[in-house]
């Protein structure tokens, strides 16, 4: 068994750089990356191969791989939405309520500007990925008032699906 300080330097946060793109990535190649994942907890646990290993990862608070891109997208936009972030991320991320020149009811939720593509490598970008995933978040998701608070709701709504 590992010290529990290690995880911080064997758990597979820095192949995450790339959120948007594992977002859209397929179901297959997502689950051959959820056992990496799995055989780190098991590293650091000890933890034998036949065991389960959701209550390992509940104990260390990781969320699965598909869940944690989607964290880390949702976050990144949430920051862009507070302007906690670059400007140029920060343009990316536009209210349903800041571009529409007319009054609909679409401008008192708290919504985000999807871009159209006309293919799919350009549904991969940020412009188009965050502002898709924000709008499929819960809406009491949408209503938090600091980063901290919306991060452990989120990280609450993710672990409960």
């Amino acid at each position: 068994m590992l010290p529990r300080h290690w995880c911080r330097h064997l758990y597979p946060v820095d192949w995450i750089i790339a959120n948007v793109l594992l977002h859209s990535i397929s179901d297959r190649l997502m689950r051959r990356l959820q056992p990496v994942q799995n055989a780190t907890a098991r590293l650091i646990t000890g933890t034998p191969r036949r065991d389960h290993i959701s209550p390992i990862l509940r104990q260390f608070h990781w969320l699965l791989v598909r869940h944690q891109v989607t964290f880390k997208i949702a976050v990144l936009v949430f920051q862009c939405l507070t302007g906690q972030t670059l400007a140029y991320l920060a343009d990316d991320c536009q209210l349903t309520s800041d571009v529409s020149t007319c009054r609909l009811r679409s401008t008192d939720t708290v919504m985000c500007v999807v871009r159209r593509s006309n293919n799919t490598f350009s549904d991969w970008c940020f412009a188009s990925a965050g502002p898709c995933l924000w709008n499929r978040l819960p809406t009491h998701l949408w209503q938090c008032d600091s980063l901290g608070q919306f991060k452990r709701f989120l990280k609450t709504h993710l672990f409960g699906s």
